[in-house]
């Protein structure tokens, strides 16, 4: 019998894992909202540069914006983020900003200061090991009545299937405990049961970094790259801050992930009838695959002598490389900024996805420079266009890698287009941004030739090209 008893369970792991890796999309995932106006847009990017002697220099802004609409909030906050949390892993401790502890104190204040005010917070259950430890700082938000969502991450597709489809049979029913934890927590201290590693292996989050607040009379939204990880305070990121009905969009984005874990979050619903007029400039919230197609639609429009510039953390979803490849062809001045994918938080990394990519990118004629970096990473994911001719630029920016586990529908993630004139000042300042990191000189080093990292090997790209289609890794 056991021959047959072993078929049954491969079968039964194997219908599991294409099952959940092919699934229904859950309501309200994977959209692209209306082009609304774009008031009160404001680029934002936290930066590191290095000076002629090797000192490091910070210039942040986009969590003291954060604290800033947090504290002046009356009726609603939501707030959605990935890692948040204390935790250094390996990595050292000194001059790390205490982000984890700013907000959640700036998010209990503000609640004492107004008894009235629905405060939400969603996370990804990574923060907790997937229940395998209890975190203060989340438990003190529920003690000051602020409602504390860890997102079902059951309702997204395989990220991971090969291993998803035995999980989802067996060790997901198991639960999990904050009790009783007998290995190391490889993200911080404590210790965790061997169920919060099973659950890790499946490889998928809620990645989204987004803020929604009553302004006023209006409504306010950000949407980031940044996570109020204390370890990741040092890396460079950058955001979006508007108001108007996109605020409401994202708010709109949020209601299903809230929904999993029965939370129903306030605030008016999107309005149907306040779409940007021709010629203005335009704010679009995409989530999930749409920010995808909104990637690739950018690319493919891009024409000869229009100016196409990317900087971004993980480089390697297949169909993005090789539009982009296509459009170096068409003549488009391409450039891309890399994170060299060498450190995490104390960990030293292999270059992989970027590394071999980059190698593919550059025997195409596109010009790559890696972020120069001691430890932190260069977190953005950004992707700047502008035409040749002088007409409309757009710009992307978000949570989202480009990667397959970021753009086909796996991770929860949300990105923001903006799209208006050149001289618009958050693409101006978007621009600015971008040619201040690409350039570089002894007094303010910012990033480095593509030689400096060209060290990719067969045997790295081949691992990469593994690891991107099966879903086998963290990237």
């Amino acid at each position: 019998m056991w021959p047959w008893i072993l078929m049954a369970l491969l079968v039964a792991w194997g219908a599991m894992g294409a099952w959940q890796r092919y699934k229904p999309l859950p309501d309200g995932v994977s959209r692209a909202f209306p082009e609304r106006p774009a008031e009160a847009v404001r680029f934002l990017a936290d930066e590191s540069w290095f000076d002629a002697t090797g000192e490091r220099h910070l210039e942040q802004h986009i969590f003291d914006e954060v604290l800033d609409l947090i504290g002046q909030a009356r009726r609603l906050v939501v707030l959605d983020m990935f890692l948040f949390n204390d935790f250094a892993g390996g990595s050292d401790g000194d001059g790390f900003r205490p982000l984890s502890t700013e907000l959640s104190d700036a998010l209990i204040a503000q609640k004492r200061r107004y008894p009235g005010l629905e405060a939400v917070v969603i996370t990804d259950p990574l923060n907790t090991l997937y229940g395998g430890l209890e975190l203060d700082h989340l438990q003190a938000l529920r003690d000051a009545g602020i409602r504390v969502v860890i997102t079902d991450l059951n309702r997204l597709r395989a990220s991971n299937p090969l291993w998803s489809g035995g999980w989802h049979l067996g060790p997901r029913w198991l639960g999990n405990a904050s009790e009783g934890g007998w290995l190391p927590n490889a993200l911080g201290p404590g210790r965790v049961p061997l169920r919060s590693y099973l659950a890790l292996l499946n490889f998928n989050a809620n990645h989204r970094k987004t803020l929604v607040v009553d302004h006023g009379d209006r409504w306010a939204g950000l949407v980031t790259s940044a996570n109020p990880h204390d370890a990741s305070s040092l890396h460079g990121n950058v955001a979006l801050r508007f108001e108007g009905a996109a605020a409401l969009d994202l708010l709109a984005s949020e209601r299903p992930v809230a929904g999993w874990s029965g939370v129903r979050l306030a605030g008016p619903p999107a309005p149907d009838d306040e779409n940007a007029p021709p010629g203005k400039a335009r704010l679009q919230v995409l989530t999930e695959g749409a920010i995808r197609d909104a990637l690739l639609a950018a690319i493919e429009a891009s024409g000869e002598g229009d100016r196409l510039d990317i900087a971004v953390f993980y480089l390697a979803h297949r169909e993005v490389i090789a539009a982009l490849v296509a459009a170096k062809a068409r003549g488009v001045a391409l450039r891309v900024l890399l994170d060299p994918n060498r450190d995490a938080f104390g960990l030293e990394k292999g270059g992989i996805p970027n590394r071999p990519v980059a190698r593919e990118l550059h025997e195409a004629g596109i010009p790559v420079r890696w972020c120069a970096s001691q430890g932190e990473q260069c977190h953005s994911k950004l992707l700047l266009r502008r035409p040749a001719g002088g007409g409309e630029a757009e710009l992307i920016l978000g949570s989202a890698n480009f990667t397959r586990r970021n753009l086909d529908n796996l991770n929860l993630e949300t990105s923001v287009r903006l799209v208006g004139t050149a001289d618009a000042p958050a693409l101006r300042e978007a621009a600015a941004f971008f040619e201040e990191r690409w350039s570089d000189s002894p007094e303010r080093s910012t990033s480095v030739p593509f030689a400096a990292f060209d060290d990719a090997t067969p045997w790295q790209r081949f691992r990469y090209r593994v690891m991107e289609a099966t879903g086998l890794s963290t990237f």
